[in-house]
């Protein structure tokens, strides 16, 4: 087999994830400084040319004048009287001779931000997500139905179609929609959801708080043949409700650990516990 590589295989292996990160578009911010092509960036990140064009002409924001300053230009918005360098790529002021523009009397200054187009890659990720995942006549036909069993009293489990319900969703999907308004619709609707008082938990019991006598500095002052020869002792909690815990003991040259069940999480039910010196 001959030792020489095939033309093109040390390009980068295009990403399966779709979406450009921040460190990428932290590199293509660098790579405009440097005055990079749009295929060179697209090399280096192993991606399409296309999408980098794409990525650069959307996320161009102003700087300048002031009274614009953030604004987001359109891909489509047409530049080219402005500055000749804003008709082809790369379409913004980065890597231009003046430093961020500076004493350059042409307007507006847009530059590509890889912090500012993060930000507005991820807020249309979460726009995305909002509001019902249908078309019109399918969602004001589910909607309808909630407001008629609504009227008639039936809760979001009553309406699930995987309960019986005539309403082809699922009741925590009943009470999200319900709960963000749509149709005008709200929790004062739902009357177990407003018909009784948010029951009361017990509050969680503060730390204890230990004298100087039991900090770790007092351990390590004993000296380094105690500190070898000793146990550790510490609790395991469950669940708020339950009293109960587990006290576990720690033999540290023999690594032995040992788990005792306690009746309550009180300092007490230590001192008669079978390894406790008061029990003997």
């Amino acid at each position: 087999m001959s030792g020489k590589k095939k033309r093109g295989s040390a390009r980068a292996v295009p990403r399966a994830y779709g979406r450009l990160t921040r460190h990428e578009r932290d590199t293509v911010q660098r790579m405009l400084e440097r005055g990079a092509s749009c295929r060179q960036i697209a090399r280096e990140l192993g991606r399409s040319p296309s999408t980098v064009c794409s990525e650069v002409a959307s996320h161009r924001f102003v700087t300048a004048p002031r009274e614009r300053r953030g604004e987001r230009v359109d891909a489509s918005a047409d530049l080219s009287a402005a500055c000749p360098r804003l008709a082809a790529w790369p379409r913004c002021c980065n890597g231009c001779g003046r430093y961020r523009a500076i004493g350059c009397k042409r307007r507006p200054h847009v530059f590509y931000d890889a912090r500012a187009a993060q930000l507005c890659a991820d807020s249309v990720l979460v726009s995305s997500r909002r509001g019902i995942d249908a078309d019109e006549p399918a969602a004001a036909a589910r909607l309808e139905a909630i407001r008629d069993c609504l009227r008639r009293g039936l809760s979001p489990e009553q309406m699930a179609a995987r309960n019986g319900g005539p309403v082809d969703l699922s009741p925590s999907t009943i009470y999200r929609w319900v709960s963000a308004g749509y149709d005008g619709m709200t929790n004062m609707e739902l009357r177990r959801k407003v018909g009784y008082r948010p029951r009361k938990r017990a509050a969680c019991r503060a730390a204890t708080r230990h004298s100087a006598r039991r900090s770790h500095a007092a351990f390590l002052a004993l000296g380094e043949d105690a500190c070898a020869a000793a146990w550790e002792m510490d609790t395991v909690e469950g669940a708020r409700e339950d009293g109960a815990c587990l006290l576990t003991l720690l033999h540290r040259p023999s690594r032995l650990q040992l788990a005792l069940p306690l009746e309550e999480k009180m300092l007490a039910s230590i001192y008669f516990s079978p390894f406790s010196p008061t029990y003997f």
